[in-house]
């Protein structure tokens, strides 16, 4: 099972950079077929089966040789391990689709903003609807006061957002050029996703690690004080963290 999951994330890995690509474009995920970007020549079978095809064409381009991005494959493999790995924490049941659910969304949130400094929301509402709905059946949100059950997870869920939402907005408040509203939204989606009190160490771990990397890319010159730094992924990639060791930690 463990190997179909892995074949399964490869697949899914290959429409994550679809929607990657096109999603910021404004373009369809379905329309057109999968093309060159370069030549715009429509892609086989061969040229399309996931990690293999970039390996066997040396990433280039069949038709015209441009260099395939190496994202590609990076997602693809990615996706495979994370797939394998959930398959092997959660086993076979409901925690398992939603957490893979949540990896998709999180996935496509981390690489849209590193490439394109831009968070959609045509992919953080329907993240939000699905993580209200998904905090009925979630055990690991917790409870909230004298909460339990289906009615604690939900007001754990509900108040995880509005703390994440809030947190997030205060830097946009303060000075606006420092975080952008589509990071103040993904903090509400983390939130929903997390649930109280585990959002407030999801935001603790993404604050942590941006500073930490930020300091390292200003101490190398390798980004100057004026550039921006892409925040969603330290949020995306907290988030998922505290989905898999968030009461651990």
């Amino acid at each position: 099972m463990i190997l179909a999951f892995t074949l399964l994330g490869l697949s899914v890995g290959s429409f994550l950079n679809v929607c990657i690509d096109r999603l910021p474009q404004g373009q369809s995920i379905i329309n057109p077929p999968s093309h060159c970007s370069a030549c715009n020549h429509k892609l086989g079978i061969l040229d399309l089966v996931p990690l293999f095809s970039y390996l066997w064409l040396r990433g280039r381009c069949r038709y015209c040789r441009a260099r395939i991005p190496l994202r590609l494959p990076v997602v693809e493999g990615m996706t495979a391990l994370l797939f394998a790995f959930l398959y092997w924490k959660f086993g076979l049941g409901l925690e398992l689709v939603i957490s893979l659910i949540y990896t998709c969304l999180l996935i496509i949130i981390f690489v849209i903003d590193l490439e394109n400094q831009l968070v959609l929301d045509k992919v953080i509402y329907p993240g939000m609807a699905l993580a209200l709905a998904f905090s009925f059946l979630w055990p690991g949100l917790g409870e909230v006061g004298s909460l339990g059950g289906a009615i604690g997870q939900v007001v754990s869920s509900l108040a995880g957002g509005a703390i994440g939402l809030v947190v997030i907005a205060l830097p946009f408040i303060i000075y606006r050029r420092g975080m952008g509203m589509g990071d103040v939204k993904l903090g509400g989606l983390v939130g929903l996703m997390t649930g109280y009190p585990l959002v407030i160490v999801a935001l603790l771990l993404s604050i942590i690690a941006g500073g930490l990397v930020a300091a390292i890319l200003l101490v190398f010159k390798i980004k100057k004080r004026s550039d921006p730094i892409p925040f969603a992924p330290f949020l995306a990639t907290s988030a998922m963290v505290n989905l898999l060791w968030g009461q651990t930690i």
